[in-house]
């Protein structure tokens, strides 16, 4: 066939659709700017607007959990009103002018005019986050039939993508943040939204369609003479002055986060006892897990706070002669990720081949396992502090044993979760799995916490708390272990519904 006469179906780049790598453009450069702002969240509200320890790690903590809240309701928009394309583009704006506010960082201290400027900079990146955060996952899913065979490498090169931004944001964010002024930092990481949303833009005829709203007339249909689009765009700025005022009272978003689950957990339950036994059996399952999720996500999300904080105060951070700068060490994750992802994913197929690939539940207890382990190396790596410096190699450490267990138990949850849940409850269900993330948040920032309430000698108080968590976390993935062959009676795997 001649070049002339093939389709768009058949032009490819690397055997996928051109729209993928547009996709995973836009991704990367949004992960940049996220996690290079992340990196440096919680320096700057000690350092600039010196905020005690514990303020700073509830206002990062509030954070956190509203990044993971609202990408629920900005997909919920999306499939009712905007379609996955214009949330992605409206999301990319708002992140964008709120990077480029964190930029206005006033003279320091606690300046109030500064202050409410970055309460509303960050509610613009968690409105924007929830706009496009979800979207552009489910844009990736539009480019390929369920069958494709495709379909999963597809996702695996969108998730390269992720973990990219991930890595460069804090080594290059960081450093300039760190090193030449704060604005800086914030500023690039802006800079890196800017051409991800530039990107989205000029490249758009590369998606094909794809991501546009299921109901176009909905977005014309006019409410007190205003465009049912427009009256989203609206809502998305009423959000903003919504989520700048939780972060401004920062411990409503605890109490809020309590009362939502307390519902949630309540109405899941009485619809489980609706449904036929085998049903209502794997929606319990799926609630098992979700509670293994907060579990792991409060002590992993110690990362961007308490450890971030510890790296900075108590570890000696010259490398062949260099002092790195501490917000760097931040792109450790994801540079394991990239590195060790395509081995366990090999790894499973291996084990599949023989029959001998682990449930979803031992999975989770192998990435409880591993977490509590990351956490006991760096206790035991306090013997060879010098003047309460710790050796650089326990961090490495640290965040390669997380690593390890964070990919044990995140690529499986969500697919399990699908997979487990009644079609009817599926999105509730996943909207469930995605606020137990952001539950998972708020108590991060609770036992971040608990390593400042100690006194003085703060290298000892971190290393205490680390090591009570330490062992919790490998007590709950052991007794998971020894549950799994319940367990796994609940998900009935060889029957129908």
């Amino acid at each position: 066939m001649s070049s002339e006469n093939r389709t768009d179906q058949e032009k490819t780049i690397l055997g996928h659709p051109p729209g993928l790598f547009l996709l995973f453009f836009t991704e990367m450069w949004e992960r940049f700017s996220f996690y290079g702002m992340r990196a440096l969240l919680i320096f700057y509200l000690t350092k600039h607007f010196l905020f005690s320890d514990n303020k700073s790690y509830t206002i990062y903590a509030a954070y956190t959990s509203l990044i993971y809240i609202m990408p629920v309701i900005g997909g919920f928009i999306a499939d009712k009103i905007l379609g996955g394309r214009k949330a992605v583009l409206y999301g990319a704006v708002l992140i964008t002018i709120g990077h480029f506010l964190m930029g206005f960082e006033g003279n320091g201290g606690n300046q109030a005019f500064a202050i409410n400027c970055f309460y509303i900079a960050l509610a613009f990146i968690i409105v924007g986050t929830g706009f496009l955060k979800g979207n552009i996952s489910a844009i990736v899913g539009s480019l390929y039939n369920k069958d494709d065979l495709r379909r999963d490498p597809a996702f695996t090169i969108f998730y390269m993508g992720i973990n990219l931004g991930g890595a460069l944001g804090p080594l290059i964010c960081g450093y300039i943040g760190e090193r030449y002024g704060w604005r800086y930092g914030f500023g690039l990481a802006g800079v890196g939204m800017a051409i991800g949303l530039a990107i989205f833009i000029f490249c758009r005829p590369l998606l094909k369609g794809r991501g546009e709203s299921a109901y176009p007339e909905k977005l014309s249909q006019k409410i007190m003479g205003i465009s049912k689009e427009n009256w989203t765009y609206i809502l998305g700025l009423v959000g903003i002055v919504f989520s700048a005022l939780l972060l401004n009272y920062h411990e409503v978003v605890g109490q809020l986060l309590g009362v939502i689950g307390i519902l949630l957990v309540g109405y899941i339950l009485y619809c489980a006892f609706q449904l036929p036994s085998v049903a209502r059996d794997r929606l319990l399952a799926a609630m098992l897990l979700m509670i293994g999720s907060v579990i792991f996500w409060s002590l992993f999300e110690q990362a961007g706070s308490s450890l971030n904080m510890f790296t900075d105060r108590y570890t000696d951070r010259h490398i062949a002669g260099i002092d790195i700068a501490t917000s760097m060490f931040q792109s450790l994750n994801s540079i394991y990720i990239i590195l060790l992802a395509p081995l366990m994913a090999g790894f499973w197929t291996l084990l599949n081949k023989y029959k001998l690939e682990p449930s979803s539940f031992f999975k989770f207890g192998m990435g409880l396992i591993g977490l509590g382990i990351g956490f006991l190396v760096l206790v035991a790596g306090a013997p060879a502090h010098s003047n309460q410096l710790m050796p650089v190699i326990f961090i490495f450490l640290i965040y390669f044993f997380h690593t390890l267990g964070e990919l044990c138990l995140s690529p499986v949850g969500l697919a399990a979760i699908t997979r487990l849940s009644p079609m009817h409850m599926a999105g509730l269900m996943v909207g469930t799995w995605f606020f137990s993330t952001a539950f998972g948040e708020y108590g991060a920032g609770m036992i971040a916490q608990m390593t400042s309430s100690g006194g003085g000698d703060g290298f000892h108080t971190i290393l205490n708390v680390y090591s009570s968590i330490g062992w919790l976390s490998v007590v709950f993935g052991g007794g998971i272990f020894i549950l799994t062959p319940f367990l796994k009676r609940l998900l009935h795997e060889n029957e129908g519904e």
